[in-house]
């Protein structure tokens, strides 16, 4: 089901084709409460504040926070004895925080929980003595910081196929573990492929793969089988809008990134009366809003936005960030912005 809007660029105007936005889209909660933490850390102690990486994986926040104050840095040594660094929502491995401890770092965290979950995870499977897989992209910053957990006992693989070149034996104690932001169906043929090799081969309680990045490839399947064209509006560094773009083209649909609005490339549209529209986890609605409007301009003015899953999940923001008169934590302009 979907139900009609009308964008405001196109109001009053004759147009042909067509936009459906897919529900739900953008924000998580996990995205939510990390910017809100910058937000909160500037607004209590001003700036400098220093973020270890990306806070999240969005070239438009991160532009944004800058212009308030927030520092991003590689690594915690580049950040100033004893400053504020907030490290992302990615999560760090252990290594990073014995850096930030020795240089008497201030540090706040704004690990996602649902991947402070992985960690934990990480840790209960290396005391049980068996051998972590982490299903997952190399390299990508939060397989870093699981992988930091237990580096000696860990080894990362990223499709069916590596389950085969794993220098194990069939019978090895091992456990799987995945990244939050992986392609749901991808990584079902990998969790299959480790079960029927080991014999011996135990995973987490509850899927890894957080239930917003699953959500988001549900609508986006949905938009792929009504629509002519997918637009997903993502930084290019973003794991859960690659598999969005990823997943519609396995569903026989043209799909594309678009991580703001100069990226569109009009000749996509060639031969196309429907777009659907989404956007990752990281992705603000202000992204989305513009991309809509230029397509209005361009002839696709009616507006329709898909029914879907009701997110209503939020985490809190740590209670040292909360206003110290009210004892409350207010609202942020970047993290509650609503669509």
């Amino acid at each position: 089901m979907v139900r009609q809007l009308r964008s405001a660029a196109s109001a009053g105007a004759e147009t042909e084709g067509r936009v459906v936005l897919a529900q739900p889209r953008g924000f998580c909660a996990g995205v939510r409460r990390a910017i809100g933490i910058v937000e909160r850390a500037l607004d209590l102690h001003g700036a400098p504040v220093y973020v270890r990486k990306e806070i999240v994986h969005n070239h438009h926040i991160v532009s944004e926070l800058e212009k308030r104050g927030a520092v991003f840095v590689d690594s915690e040594d580049e950040v100033p004895e004893g400053a504020i660094c907030v490290f992302s929502a990615h999560g760090v491995s252990p290594a990073v925080r014995t850096g930030a401890a020795r240089r008497s770092l201030e540090v706040i965290d704004a690990t996602c929980p649902l991947v402070a979950k992985v960690h934990q995870e990480a840790l209960r499977f290396v005391r049980d003595g068996r051998i972590i897989l982490l299903v997952g992209h190399a390299g990508h910053e939060e397989v870093e910081g699981v992988l930091g957990e237990a580096p000696e006992r860990t080894l990362v693989v990223e499709t069916a196929e590596d389950v085969q070149r794993l220098d194990l034996a069939d019978d090895t104690p091992v456990a799987y573990l995945t990244q939050t932001t992986l392609s749901f169906d991808e990584t079902a043929r990998v969790v299959e492929a480790l079960r029927d090799r080991f014999t011996d081969l135990v995973g987490p309680h509850d899927d890894d793969i957080c239930y917003a990045s699953q959500n988001r490839q549900t609508a986006v399947k949905e938009l792929a089988a009504g629509q002519d064209l997918v637009l997903v509006v993502g930084s290019h560094n973003s794991s859960n809008s690659l598999r969005m773009v990823e997943v519609a083209r396995e569903r026989g649909c043209a799909a594309h990134l678009v991580p703001d609005l100069t990226h569109l490339d009009e000749r996509w549209l060639e031969g196309v009366s429907t777009v659907g529209i989404s956007s990752g986890a990281s992705a603000p609605e202000i992204l989305v809003r513009e991309l809509v409007d230029r397509l209005a301009e361009l002839g696709y003015g009616g507006v329709e936005v898909q029914q879907g899953a009701v997110e209503d999940v939020v985490f809190s923001i740590p209670a040292r960030l909360a206003d110290p008169v009210t004892g409350r934590v207010p609202r942020t302009p970047l993290a509650d912005e609503v669509h």
